[in-house]
C-alpha cells in the first residue's frame, strides 16, 4: 500500500516537473554567449581590483611592520 502511493506521488511530481519546463522561455545561443562574456570581463575586473587591492595593502602592512 505505501509503495503505491510513493510510486504515485512521484510519478505525479515528474508529470508537474515536465509541465513546469514547458513553459520556461530558454536563452538563445546567441543571449547565452553575450550573457557569458558580460560575467567573464566583470570577474576579469574584479580580480585585477582585488589583485591591486592586495598589493597595496601588503605595501602598507610590509611598511607598517618595518
Amino acid at each position: 500500500m505505501w509503495g503505491v502511493t510513493v510510486l504515485a506521488k512521484t510519478k505525479n511530481f515528474f508529470e508537474e516537473v515536465q509541465a513546469e519546463l514547458a513553459k520556461v522561455t530558454w536563452p538563445t545561443r546567441k543571449e547565452t554567449f553575450s550573457t557569458a562574456q558580460v560575467v567573464v570581463v566583470i570577474i576579469v575586473l574584479i580580480s585585477l581590483y582585488l589583485g591591486a587591492c592586495d598589493v597595496v595593502l601588503a605595501k602598507l602592512i610590509r611598511s607598517i611592520l618595518r
